[in-house]
This record gives C-alpha cells, structure tokens and sequence, in this order.
C-alpha cells in the first residue's frame, strides 16, 4: 500500500496510486513490463504534475520543456499519468496492444506528448544531447530530462552521451537513472555491477545527487535544485524498488514482465489497496 509522507504531497500521491492501477490493468491480455514501470512511477508523476513545463495545451510549443523515456519499456507509467494529467483520454488505455491504436509496449511519436521512439536501449541520451545542445545555441531555458534504467546503463553510448554532454556543458540537461537494482531477470550487482554508480557518473563530469526515488519531499529538494552545477551535466539517480506497491511482485526477478489473467488483475488491485497479497498462477517470463 501507498502511504503519503505529509499534506503537501496528498495530490501527488493519489495521482501516483491512480496511475498503479492503470498499469496493473495494462498487465493483460498481452501484458506489459509492469515491475520496471512500477519502479518509475512516482519519478514520472512528480516530473509532469510539479517540475516540467509540459501541458496537453502546449505539447507542440517550441517554449516546453522536453522529457525523453529512454527506458522504454516504462511506457505504460507514462500512458498512466498522461491519462491522469488530461494529456490522454483514459479511454484509450482499454486499446492497450490493439490495432486500432498506438499504444503498445514502447513509446510512439503517435500518441501526444511523447517525443521520440524508444525501446532500443542507451539511445535516447544521445537525442536528449542534440535538444540541449540545440536549446543551448538558441538561447532558450527549456529543461530537458532524460530517464534511463539502470541495466540501461551497461551500454556504452550512455557513457559516451555523458563525455560529451559535459563537453558542451549542457547544464539544462537532466539525466534520471530508475535505479531499481534489476535488468530483466537478475539483479545488476550479480550481472554487470554498476556501483559506486555516484563516482562512475562524477568522474565522467556530472552533477549527481542520490534520493529515494519513491519519496516525494527528497524528489522536490533535488529537482528544485537543478541545474545542480553550472556548466556541468545534472544526473539524479532515483533509488526504487521494482513493483512498488505490488507485495506480491515486488523485487521479484521473475516479475518484470507480466501477462495477469482476470482475477489476478482484480486481486492486485484490491493488493495495491493494502488488501492481503495476491496468490498468482500466470506464467512467468524469464530470459538469459
């Protein structure tokens, strides 16, 4: 169940319950990445509702700012809180993987608000690079965000984006890691390990900071303080947990991806709630 921390937060917090249950319906009839877009929720809710100049009447203003979902697969995190923001008729999430819309797995330049394609991992800090550098030349203060996940980062052009980020100090440039601690079926500690993952990006050049990425009030002290040094590239790596909310699924390695039937669907719902955990007996994926 998810708890509010103080008033301040009480609408953020609602919306990012709201947005679960979206996922948790997405999760069938075909299923979705729902443990990764779980980890993501509240970085994104947060982005849209309290740091980003993004609104359903300004999505095509050359004045917004710009945020580009590296971790594509989080995409129903994303449809969720466009839903909830009036950026996305809530209708439409029922179309989920259908022919007859654009919402699928990854993100889609068809649907309003999203920027770029992705799915290809370690690609999108690159395009977020040329929107700042382009930014940057023009003289204009739009902010440009770009979320990766942590088994994101085992690709070398993420790195490579870093060097010259920092060589064209595009300090209106926000690079947010979901460091849920897994990529696919394993932890990456066991697979390729990413830590001291803060001294990694420092000594490429970066501003870092390190929050829970579930906690509001340290989500408003670190992007309040952006940019965090002139000059430099600004990263936040957002400590998560993989299905957040979910018991039943969380931190689960087995659970990235899920394809509920009926009743489970139903059961998780009433889980998020805070109802007992759900007993499930869908497959699950796993790849090596």
């Amino acid at each position: 169940m998810i708890t509010v921390e103080n008033n301040n937060y009480q609408e953020l917090t609602d919306t990012a319950l709201k947005v679960r249950e979206h996922i948790i319906r997405m999760s069938t009839d075909g299923g979705c990445f729902t443990g990764a877009s779980l980890s993501a929720v509240d970085l994104i809710v947060y982005l849209y509702s309290r740091f980003l100049n993004i609104n359903k009447d300004n999505l095509s203003d050359p004045d917004r700012d710009y945020l580009f979902l590296s971790k594509g697969h989080d995409v129903p995190a994303l449809y969720g809180t466009f839903a909830e923001l009036g950026l996305l008729e809530k209708d439409r999430l029922k179309n989920h993987l259908l022919l007859n819309d654009h919402i699928y797995w990854h993100p889609n330049t068809k649907i309003p608000g999203i920027e770029f394609h992705s799915g290809s991992l370690g690609h999108l800090p690159s395009v977020a690079i040329g929107v700042a550098m382009d930014l940057k030349i023009s003289g204009s203060i739009n902010k440009v965000v770009c979320i990766l996940g942590d088994g994101e980062l085992n690709e070398g052009t993420c790195w490579e984006a870093m060097l010259v980020a920092n060589a064209y100090k595009l300090d209106n440039l926000l690079f947010v890691v979901d460091r849920n601690h897994f990529q696919a079926n394993m932890r990456t500690e066991d697979l390729i390990p990413l830590e001291p993952l803060a001294d990694k990006f420092e000594a490429f050049g970066a501003a870092v900071k390190r929050i829970n990425g579930h906690n509001f009030a340290e989500l408003d002290e670190a992007f309040n303080a952006f940019p965090f040094q002139t000059g430099k590239l600004n990263v936040i790596i957002a400590d998560t947990v993989r299905g957040k909310g979910l018991p039943s699924i969380q931190e689960r390695a087995d659970r990235w991806f899920c394809n509920f039937n009926a009743d489970e669907i139903e059961q998780l719902l009433l889980e998020l709630h805070g109802q007992h955990n759900t007993l499930l007996t869908s497959e699950t994926l796993v790849v090596r």
